[in-house]
């Protein structure tokens, strides 16, 4: 684009629109790509421009609406849609549930290339329909397009944002602890796990409560997963104790651990296990206390059928201390970011 006196533009295409507030009125006086004539250099003057921003042909330069367009065409995202531009902007708002997904190291490199600016929700985070996930624009007005096919080259190898949605899951659902098995104690764990299984697709195939005996354990995870159970919640017996038998139970099944034990609080002594595909999770007592644990964070990529790695709940140590706000605000906060 050139800056060119208003006197010397007629003929010339505005490249910008140029807004007028005046008796109340806030608005465009005149749009981009405009054609500028005799009769505006006074109304252009009168709101203050001297001088006007017009199209330089071949000058290898692209519009901020522009821009906007073509990164939306490059991060396409299921489930989602791009409103805009406006104000030089393009808006990605969630059209279902699911997991939101960001390729972070691909956004870094993006947000590097010059006038570029992309800012998403969080990695892993979990959405309803409507939300806000992503904003793209470029800061000036105009940028070299060299800088936009340098960010669709970029995205030509790699999705830079997903929407995953949620599956439906058969889930078994085990109590372990002498105390519960005999009726000392009434189970807790029950309707804390129905009630957050009923924020997803699930269907509860049973609750068994066990004693303190590994076969036990075992026979009755082996009777969910023979009954079609393709995801298995235990809780009871996860710390480290000599007679705590969750976590051998799991393994005598033949799982897979990922972790025992995660970088976060509450929920430190998670168990993350997988036989074959299906997901286990050995959730420790706090879930029955407090109103959000990794539990919380966990639960929408199960639910996903997106491996959990031991990457992954490394990661979760940033981010992985809960504040115990007085009123929960989970998932807009900063616990179980990773």
């Amino acid at each position: 684009m050139k800056k060119v006196a208003v006197e010397n533009a007629v003929g010339l295409t505005l490249c910008h629109d140029i807004t007028a507030m005046r008796d109340g009125f806030k608005g465009a006086a005149f749009r981009r790509g405009h054609v500028i004539t005799e009769e505006d250099i006074p109304k252009l003057l009168d709101l203050g421009k001297r001088t006007v921003f017009i199209w330089e042909d071949n000058a290898g330069e692209i519009h901020e609406e522009d821009c906007a367009r073509r990164m939306a065409a490059m991060a396409p995202v299921d489930g989602a849609h791009y409103e805009g531009p406006s104000e030089g902007k393009v808006l990605l708002l969630a059209d279902r549930r699911g997991m939101f997904r960001v390729d972070t190291e691909l956004l870094r490199q993006i947000n590097t290339i010059g006038d570029i600016t992309i800012s998403t929700l969080p990695d892993h985070f979990p959405v309803e329909p409507g939300m806000r996930l992503a904003s793209m624009r470029i800061v000036p007005l105009v940028t070299k397009e060299a800088q936009i096919l340098q960010a669709e080259a970029l995205c030509k190898e790699r999705r830079l944002l997903n929407l995953l949605p949620y599956g439906h899951k058969k889930v078994g659902v085990i109590v372990t602890g002498s105390e519960i098995y005999t009726g000392r104690i009434q189970d807790k764990f029950e309707p804390v796990v129905r009630r957050k299984l009923a924020a997803y697709p699930s269907e509860i195939q049973g609750v068994t409560i066990c004693d303190d005996d590994l076969d036990m354990i075992v026979s009755a995870a082996q009777t969910y997963l023979q009954a079609g159970a393709d995801f298995l919640i235990f809780t009871g017996g996860m710390s480290v104790d000599p007679d705590d038998l969750t976590p051998t139970a799991i393994r005598r099944l033949g799982a897979s651990i990922v972790s025992h034990g995660v970088p976060s609080q509450p929920g430190n002594m998670t168990l993350v296990a997988y036989l074959q595909d299906t997901p286990i999770l050995g959730v420790p007592g706090a879930a029955i206390s407090m109103p959000t644990t990794i539990f919380d964070v966990l639960l929408p990529q199960v639910f996903t059928g997106v491996k959990l790695t031991k990457d992954d709940l490394i990661r979760l140590g940033d981010g992985g201390l809960c504040q115990f706000c007085k009123s929960c605000h989970f998932p807009n906060c900063t616990f179980g970011r990773y």
